[in-house]
């Protein structure tokens, strides 16, 4: 089979990594998988994988005819036999381009969030609930996500399923707190990017409360976002300045995760993480809220620490638990480590993918 799969950029984000991960496991399989990148992005050189730009215009990206047709003269050229959409404005050029210009290949929708989080406008709702209509299945990140989307939309429930996300085999990652000031500290890792869903002044406000009691501590916020001065300026007012390093956007997140004490990841909506996934990998102990699909894979007493929404001390109390609690840790990440061997490594959630794309191309 050939999948073409449309990305919103070629940005170093979890949607878009997972889709070159997911290209590059099933051309493993003997399938053929291209990237098509709808915008352009400065930092596109970081994004270690091979695709294609279709140049859409992001500021006529609601009636961007040009876009549609764009990528409608894709299709015809490459003829692939699916076309998955994969995050942001994916899916509204997939339906248009589809609509305008009567290209005939399925559409299946990758459901990474919690969609009624965000939809709180009915003409949002209503738009979306179009969008989806177009679509031939809808492949979501977690059951918690699936039973998002079709409470939302009942119509959806018989062409929505679950296929996680999944991690590439483990490899040798280096240390980045060897040579440090930090290197003797406790390390304390989150990942996202400085938006609202990640809960950053939350984690501050976590996070002083472990220092006051454990000030051999560390605190590493990797990434990058639109909320990251907000932030800065709230970690200055807290006296947390030399408590807090700020990494930007790196190139290997995996380098702080695989060597950090703990992840922490207090966020307020989330599909399913895969940072979570690659900390479970890589031996470390998470700490979470209890939000989207977090629940599936992080289980307490089993997998990991999870936290109800909200709960500040609750999470402090439980990170300091990881810390203390050495031999529970250890159980807990040797459990996690098993639980993603056996049902998060790519070469299998590609599988369930192509079974997809087989059971919409042959009409069973």
């Amino acid at each position: 089979m050939e999948i073409l799969q449309l990305i919103q950029k070629p940005q170093p984000r979890g949607a878009e990594t997972f889709a070159a991960q997911l290209s590059e496991n099933l051309e493993q399989q003997g399938h053929t998988s291209k990237l098509l990148a709808l915008y352009a992005e400065n930092e596109a050189g970081k994004f270690k994988k091979d695709y294609i730009l279709l140049g859409a215009n992001v500021q006529a990206r609601l009636w961007d005819k040009n876009g549609w047709k764009a990528l409608a003269d894709v299709v015809k050229e490459m003829n692939p036999d699916v076309i998955q959409a994969n995050a942001g404005d994916t899916l509204k050029y997939a339906v248009f381009s589809k609509l305008m210009y009567k290209w005939h290949q399925p559409i299946v929708f990758r459901n990474a969030s919690t969609l009624s989080s965000y939809l709180k406008n009915p003409l949002q709702k209503i738009y979306t609930k179009f969008l989806l209509s177009k679509v031939d299945a809808v492949a979501s990140v977690s059951d918690f996500s699936r039973g998002d989307i079709v409470k939302l939309f009942p119509e959806l429930a018989k062409k929505t399923l679950t296929i996680p996300i999944g991690l590439e085999p483990k490899l040798h990652v280096n240390d980045p707190f060897t040579g440090t000031a930090f290197s003797g500290s406790i390390n304390l890792v989150h990942v996202g990017g400085f938006t609202f869903e990640k809960n950053h002044l939350g984690l501050l406000r976590i996070y002083k409360r472990i220092v006051d009691t454990t000030p051999n501590m560390h605190l590493w916020l990797i990434g990058d976002g639109p909320l990251r001065k907000e932030v800065e300026e709230a970690v200055q007012q807290m006296e947390l300045s030399s408590k807090i390093s700020f990494t930007g956007f790196i190139n290997n997140p995996l380098e702080y995760i695989a060597h950090g004490d703990a992840l922490l990841l207090p966020s307020i909506i989330e599909g399913l993480p895969g940072v979570i996934l690659e900390a479970m990998l890589y031996e470390t102990p998470v700490v979470a809220n209890n939000v989207g699909g977090i629940s599936e894979i992080v289980i307490p007493d089993k997998t990991g620490w999870l936290v109800e929404r909200g709960e500040e001390e609750a999470f402090a109390q439980a990170v300091n638990s990881c810390l203390i609690n050495k031999s529970k840790a250890l159980s807990l990440v040797e459990c996690a480590l098993s639980m993603v061997e056996e049902k998060y490594m790519n070469n299998n959630i590609a599988s369930s993918f192509a079974n997809l794309y087989q059971s919409l191309t042959s009409g069973v």
